[in-house]
């Protein structure tokens, strides 16, 4: 019946409810039975107007039975609304004449998911299809089959005859009207018509009031999420606050468990969840693609499933679980920006618990949920990079106090030595540091060549960058290229992965190249390319690389000679040796060889413990008359040896390890000076070298590791040498 017809029987009404006659019988005439379908639209009318308060259904369906019970003679009166398409049914009402109430618990205006039956439960498909039902008798009836079965019927049990007639709302069947005895035999056609005509009246109506609760339920339901807000507002702690999250849905939306999984950057479900739950911690899948739904979430889609056991593919691991425990289940994607990245779900052993108002409430939950999570994870990398910062600012601090210490250490000015010769290249250091000329450093083995190299870095502009120092004569010919310009990964047998070279461990800094004269040929013409282009390649690469250093070399040999030789490329040489500095050898720094000696005793002593030592009037003697054909290195390791040898605090000429000088010429006592002794033969650079390495041979027994450390050279250094003098073949 249209709304029009509806406000016309509710004028026929006339305003309170007036009763007609009561009848037991089917033959009324018409206008009696309009009269009474008008009382029955008075009592809706009367309905209608009490909408706007809470209803009250038992009273109300004694009016309804009452007046119904003047056109249809019944025993019960029950109204059934289907909810949620079909799957459940509720009763929206019943009046039971001197009988039991078999439904309470199962309002419909209750809006409780408890209240529902499945419809699988009561039967009657056809009725719910829109076909009214006439039974005369349950239990002779050849359509039902098992009179057990229509007995035990939620909405029939307890009766004998019956009319079921389906209730349409505005665009389906919304529901059943069970006007019902206990008599067998009672209805007729013309009751059957007259109930439809009932149901007619009474289907839009009903769902109309039906679907008012249902939204003051949906309110009062979403009214929950500014608590749920509240709560994630107390803590940025996800884990901490999960169960006071649960508190709050739980009287709106009754869950037996509530978990939130987190999806990781590889696709796959974090180890860590948060769970609210009585029941013990379950292992689920690992991706959501474990789920026959999780396509569904990824698509940012809200799942309902109302049946799990009835609706999930056991063929996915992941649904086999759920399967397992049943029940109604609830999953919706939580969305961080334009990505899918994690999902809420609910579950409950209960099938048909869940309704898609509660799918509405669960995602206005999980909006508040990833606001908690990104708080959290913007705290966490809050303290990650606070802690960070921290470490970054300790390690500043650290990097600081040792550049300061470093850069205090090579001084110009901390460097001993008061020989004019010496100081003067001191000053030519000091002067080319602060420019990015090149500059070449000569002079003999162990004069201080890389002292003073460090010295030029700390004093110039590139003082925050790295020094890098590379020793060219200890490296084989096959590595140095690699060792300077580094190689890509697969260049050469063994190049397992990229490496680096000192040319780009030194950028920004300073690289130093001792004994330059020991590059191969090949290596040299790289150089040079680097100094004039400021490019080079890794060995086996292609690509191009900036050469952003500050070249300082050093050699203890002729490279003129060895450019006229033609061992050396005369262009590289001339872009190596814009800036020479030439550090003289310690015989000709006499007056600084106690110096160094009193420096290198007491870091020595100091070390060892032993603040006392110090050197007796022969042992100085020795030092000053000694050639130190190995300069300051060769000092230093005979003083660190004298001190390893003498047991007490005083420091013989003997403990020293030094040949003593030749004899002079001396005046008889008896007779005329004795004739003087010739002038000393002056040998080469290249022979008094030849001499030393000799000379340590024979004290080490031939043993060249031994005799390298007494020259203060490496081994490789020794084998260089010794190879240069013929000494070996």
């Amino acid at each position: 019946m249209d709304s029009g017809s509806l406000i016309g029987l509710t004028r026929i009404a006339g305003g309170p409810e007036t009763g007609g006659a009561p009848s037991a019988a089917c033959d009324h005439g018409t206008a009696a039975i309009d009269v009474d379908l008008a009382a029955l639209h008075g009592s809706i009318a009367a309905l209608a107007r009490s909408m706007r308060d809470e209803l009250d259904t038992r009273r109300f369906f004694e009016g309804v039975s009452s007046r119904v019970r003047q056109l249809i003679p019944h025993d019960r009166l029950v109204l059934a609304c289907l909810e949620e398409g079909g799957h459940t049914l509720s009763v929206f009402g019943q009046h039971a004449a001197g009988g039991p109430v078999r439904h309470d618990g199962h309002d419909t205006i209750a809006c409780h998911p408890g209240n529902r039956y499945p419809c699988g439960e009561i039967g009657h498909a056809s009725l719910f299809a829109g076909q009214p039902e006439l039974m005369r008798d349950c239990q002779t009836d050849p359509r039902i089959a098992d009179a057990e079965s229509a007995r035990q019927c939620p909405l029939m049990a307890g009766l004998r005859a019956w009319l079921a007639l389906p209730l349409y709302g505005a665009e389906h069947v919304s529901g059943a009207l069970i006007i019902g005895s206990a008599a067998p035999d009672v209805y007729t056609e013309a009751h059957l018509e007259m109930g439809q005509r009932i149901a007619a009246l009474i289907g839009p109506l009903v769902e109309a009031i039906a679907l008012l609760h249902k939204e003051r339920h949906r309110r009062r339901r979403l009214a929950v999420l500014p608590e749920v807000a509240r709560v994630v507002g107390t803590s940025l702690n996800v884990g901490e606050i999960f169960d006071q999250v649960g508190d709050a849905v739980r009287p709106m939306l009754d869950f037996d468990v509530m978990v939130a999984r987190l999806i990781g950057s590889s696709g796959v479900f974090e180890r860590r969840d948060f769970r609210v739950s009585d029941q013990p911690d379950e292992h689920l899948a690992d991706r959501p693609e474990d789920y026959s739904f999780g396509s569904r979430i990824l698509a940012r889609e809200p799942v309902l499933l109302r049946d799990a056991r009835a609706e999930l593919d056991p063929e996915f691991p992941g649904d086999r679980r759920l399967v397992e425990r049943g029940g109604s289940i609830i999953a919706v994607p939580l969305i961080f920006g334009e990505r899918v990245g994690g999902v809420l779900g609910f579950t409950k052993r209960q099938p048909h618990w869940f309704d898609e108002g509660d799918v509405e409430v669960a995602a206005g939950i999980a909006v508040h949920v990833v606001v908690a999570i990104q708080h959290q994870r913007l705290a966490e990398e809050q303290r990650r990079l606070a802690a960070v910062e921290g470490r970054a600012r300790q390690l500043e601090q650290r990097v600081a106090r040792l550049r300061g210490a470093l850069s205090d250490q090579y001084r110009f000015d901390r460097i001993i030595g008061e020989a004019p010769a010496f100081r003067e290249a001191l000053d030519q250091a000091a002067r080319v540091a602060p420019a990015e000329t090149t500059v070449l450093l000569t002079g003999e083995s162990g004069t201080g060549k890389e002292l003073v190299a460090r010295a030029i870095h700390y004093a110039s502009r590139r003082a925050e960058g790295p020094f890098v120092a590379v020793n060219c004569a200890a490296l084989p010919e096959t590595l140095i290229e690699s060792e300077l310009f580094g190689h890509e990964r697969g260049a050469f047998t063994g190049a397992d992965k990229l490496t680096r070279g000192r040319f780009e461990l030194a950028a920004g800094g300073t690289l130093f190249l001792d004994e330059i004269g020991e590059l191969a040929p090949a290596v040299q013409s790289k150089l040079l390319r680097v100094l004039q282009e400021r490019q080079y390649e890794r060995v086996g690469g292609t690509a191009t690389l900036s050469a952003d250093v500050r070249l300082v070399t050093a050699t203890n040999h002729d490279l003129e000679q060895a450019v006229v030789d033609g061992r050396f490329r005369g262009d590289l040489y001339y872009r190596l040796a814009v800036f020479r500095v030439h550090l003289p050898a310690l015989r000709e720094r006499t007056d600084d060889v106690l110096m160094l000696a009193d420096h290198f005793l007491g870091e020595f002593a100091g070390r060892m413990g032993r603040s006392e030592a110090e050197l007796s009037a022969e042992a100085r003697d020795l030092l000053v008359a000694h050639r130190w054909p190995g300069n300051i290195r060769e000092l230093q390791n005979a003083i660190e040896r004298a001190l390893i040898l003498a047991d007490g605090d005083l420091i013989s000429a003997a403990h020293l390890g030094i040949p003593a000088p030749p004899p002079t010429a001396a005046v008889s006592p008896s007779g005329p000076a004795a004739v003087p002794s010739p002038p000393p033969v002056i040998q080469s650079l290249a022979e008094v070298e030849k001499q030393a390495i000799l000379e340590a041979l024979r004290r080490a027994k031939g043993n060249k590791s031994r005799a390298a450390v007494a020259l203060g050279i490496g081994r490789t250094q020794l084998y260089t040498l010794m190879r240069r003098f013929g000494l070996i073949s």
